[in-house]
């Protein structure tokens, strides 16, 4: 016999899943909070790489990028509030949820000179390459 854990909410994630299976998640598997994964562009130019990263209804004030070996981690949290009022209607809407997505960094990534911008729910990084060393070093023979 197999010992398993018991979700009481299980039944209602599977009746979601077959429900909306064409609508994103309104939970996250960790429990009652919502969570969603932004779209991410990912592009390499001549002198570095690009990142965009689509967030919505994120403030850059809820937007964490850390480096850490080798590896960068952008999370954060949105909270978004759509309030409809006419004079027989009325209708709120909200969105929310913390996300996390985490990158390998190319090798030749300049570290110290990343830089990020956040404009009409897009989050742009750059990511400048280091420059090339030649890695044949001619020795002369005495």
């Amino acid at each position: 016999m197999y010992i398993t854990r018991f979700n009481p909410l299980n039944p209602l994630r599977e009746f979601e899943r077959a429900f909306f299976k064409d609508y994103p998640k309104h939970f996250s598997d960790e429990g009652d909070v919502a969570a969603f994964t932004p779209q991410v562009n990912t592009r390499e130019g001549e002198f570095a790489y690009h990142i965009d990263v689509d967030l919505p209804g994120v403030k850059k004030e809820d937007i964490k990028i850390d480096i850490k070996e080798n590896t960068m981690t952008i999370s954060g949290e949105r909270n978004f509030k759509e309030e409809v009022k006419e004079e027989d209607y009325y209708r709120v809407e909200t969105r929310f949820g913390k996300f996390s997505r985490a990158f390998s960094l190319p090798e030749h990534v300049d570290t110290e000179n990343i830089t990020a911008s956040c404009s009409e729910g897009v989050l742009e990084i750059t990511l400048p390459k280091l420059a090339e060393v030649d890695s044949i070093k001619s020795i002369e023979i005495k």
